[in-house]
């Protein structure tokens, strides 16, 4: 996508911007929405990490059928939101969406290493326990697109390397 023109009102970007920290930074699980091989769409949870490339990472196991359709479709949509309980407006609540490309990581990889480690920092003890299970897999969600809601009238597309420029929406 090309670089669309930033928002004008500088103090509504700000905040933007300071929601889509918090959304990044205070959520350790993200809604996933993938889709099976008959193209039926199925929404679940899984906790995640993210990279400092804006690159989200979830650790889910073969059991889950999440994980059979990032295998199958390499695909997903992924959502962060706002607790109904932070929120004066249910109808506008604080949200960032992604569609993202998946690609499952081997597990000899340094790819996996350094997703293990972001991993580890945020979720020692139930990682450590997961860790050595066969039948989980890490996946790399790559965003292609997303966009940020902070409230009616209050949608922006992120656009950028890291997808971390913003521009509110005109339509």
């Amino acid at each position: 996508m090309d670089n669309p023109k930033p928002s004008d009102n500088t103090e509504a970007l700000e905040n933007a911007q300071n929601a889509l920290k918090t959304l990044l930074t205070q959520h350790e699980s993200m809604m996933l929405a993938t889709i099976n091989e008959d193209g039926s769409p199925l929404a679940s949870y899984a906790p995640f990490v993210v990279d400092s490339d804006k690159n989200f990472y979830v650790f889910v196991s073969l059991l889950s059928h999440h994980t059979k359709n990032l295998l199958q479709a390499k695909q997903a949509s992924i959502m962060l939101i706002a607790d109904e309980t932070d929120t004066s407006q249910i109808f506008a609540r604080s949200r960032l969406t992604f569609m993202c490309d998946a690609e499952e990581l081997a597990r000899d990889s340094d790819a996996w290493q350094a997703a293990a480690e972001h991993y580890d920092k945020r979720f020692s003890k139930m990682f450590g326990l997961l860790r050595n299970l066969a039948d989980f897999k890490m996946f790399k969600l790559v965003p292609q697109d997303g966009t940020l809601v902070v409230g009616f009238g209050q949608a922006y597309t992120l656009y950028g390397d890291t997808l971390d420029q913003l521009t509110l929406r005109r339509e």
